[in-house]
């Protein structure tokens, strides 16, 4: 008897589940910005010095938060436009630097953290998200497969320009988007950028090799 009645609950429970409206597991909860960015820096009690400009976000990333990465027209063309303006090129206006030296700048990961020495090696880390040159074969698929980047593109220099300006500044190419802001930040000199360019779209780099 108790087997029936267990097995009729779960009947009907799941019978709910189905007329549910979808709104009630699907709707974010309302949380105050102030309350998330209180929470937030509080869990940086004592910042290493030069840090604290990492906990506060700039008007760029406070619309993405806001917006959940998804800004309105207005929003997102704003940002493209403020984004855009914050893009320095080369003084020389060349964008290609060494591809080999690209290749480390791409492979290198650390320099960010806490435990890294300031004085260390500093790199973009391009393979956590992208595949790039196909003799390496570990690569993350949170961006999109590069293999093959520049010869696809003929070789461009309009295009090896956008690809230098996207990498000083993922934002002012997209609005929102995960990649980081290498030059605007000040993480990546400006010569590791024209390397990093260069890996992309030097013939002779692996990156255009089968």
């Amino acid at each position: 008897m108790m087997t029936k009645l267990l097995q009729l609950l779960t009947a009907l429970l799941s019978f709910a589940t189905l007329l549910a409206p979808p709104t009630l597991a699907q709707s974010p909860a309302k949380v105050s910005p102030d309350l998330v960015e209180a929470y937030v820096k509080g869990t940086w009690k004592t910042p290493a010095e030069g840090w604290q400009a990492r906990i506060d976000q700039d008007d760029t990333q406070r619309a993405c938060s806001l917006s959940r990465n998804q800004p309105a027209k207005a929003e997102f063309d704003k940002i493209l436009a403020r984004e855009k303006a914050a893009v320095v090129f080369p003084a020389d206006g060349v964008v290609l630097g060494k591809w080999q030296d690209g290749e480390k700048v791409a492979q290198i990961g650390t320099g960010g953290q806490f435990t890294d020495s300031p004085t260390g090696p500093r790199g973009g880390n391009c393979y956590a998200c992208h595949q790039m040159a196909l003799t390496e074969l570990s690569y993350g698929t949170l961006g999109p497969s590069l293999q093959e980047y520049g010869k696809i593109r003929k070789y461009s220099g309009d295009d090896a320009k956008a690809a230098y300006a996207k990498i000083y500044n993922a934002q002012s190419v997209l609005p929102c988007s995960n990649m980081p802001r290498f030059g605007h930040n000040k993480f990546l000199s400006e010569q590791q950028m024209k390397d990093v360019t260069a890996y992309l779209f030097d013939p002779e780099s692996p990156v255009n090799k089968k």
